[in-house]
């Protein structure tokens, strides 16, 4: 298996648990002190640096250009699993389409 791509996809996972994560507590506590001094935002910071230390190794084992698009893509289909799953975000069926487009665009552009 090749592992920049565990790698990539873990990092994108990471980074998009973390945009869920903040999404549910700054709804919930708002832009305030004890927001930014509070347990679940250091997890927060703590996770979006070890995520980013993954982005930069893919960068370097990669073209910016596949790296780039396989980062697109899996972002794309991660947000919508969470959204779905978790958020109950249902979208149209030509919203998904759109969505499956997409991923196809950037696979393409990632394997070519």
């Amino acid at each position: 298996m090749n592992w920049t791509i565990v790698i990539l996809v873990g990092t994108q996972t990471l980074y998009t648990v973390t945009d869920l994560l903040g999404r549910s507590y700054m709804r919930k506590y708002s832009f305030t002190l004890t927001t930014f001094i509070s347990l679940w935002f250091g997890l927060y910071v703590l996770l979006k640096i070890i995520a980013s230390f993954g982005q930069l190794y893919v960068f370097t084992s990669t073209e910016l250009g596949k790296s780039m698009a396989l980062f697109g893509a899996v972002s794309i289909v991660l947000s919508n699993i969470l959204g779905y799953f978790i958020l109950n975000e249902i979208l149209s069926l030509g919203a998904y389409i759109g969505i499956t487009l997409a991923v196809l665009a950037f696979i393409i552009l990632a394997v070519i």
